[in-house]
């Protein structure tokens, strides 16, 4: 059994060295569907859910939105990013160092790892970057 749900939040980010536009400063409404699989829960006040779509919402809030919602995204390995997100930072503005790109396909593997380390059990997790373009990453490496 599958169940999803769909959140939203603004970010900004910029590919440093990227070949276009999208290594200016910009931002996006992006729209995150996160589902989980697994068997109904038998019993107790859950009884016939795969989770309460009330819980997962708390999560994703919790462990996703809270970090990334109005947030300037950016690779802490990239000197031109790292140095923009610590003079944001020293403005008291909000920021999210990660290890890697801030491309969709890698904020998708990044979502998808930290609710599972959470022990969601994530199936998928699906980031649209704009209306008509979006990744999804089931876990697997292709």
């Amino acid at each position: 059994m599958k169940i999803s749900k769909i959140f939203e939040f603004d970010a900004a980010h910029m590919l440093d060295t990227h070949d276009g536009k999208c290594r200016n400063l910009h931002g996006h409404t992006y729209r995150l569907e996160v589902t989980l699989s697994g068997s109904l829960l038998q019993g107790g006040p859950k009884d016939g859910m795969v989770c309460d779509f009330a819980d997962l919402k708390s999560s994703v809030q919790q462990w996703v939105l809270s970090r990334f919602d109005h947030a300037f995204l950016y690779d802490a390995r990239n000197p031109h990013e790292a140095e923009l997100g610590r003079l944001l930072e020293g403005w008291g503005r909000k920021t999210l160092a990660l290890p890697c790109r801030t491309t969709a396909e890698n904020l998708a593997v990044h979502i998808f790892e930290s609710l599972c380390q959470h022990k969601l059990p994530v199936s998928a997790v699906k980031l649209w970057e704009t209306p008509s373009s979006c990744v999804e990453y089931t876990g697997d490496s292709a």
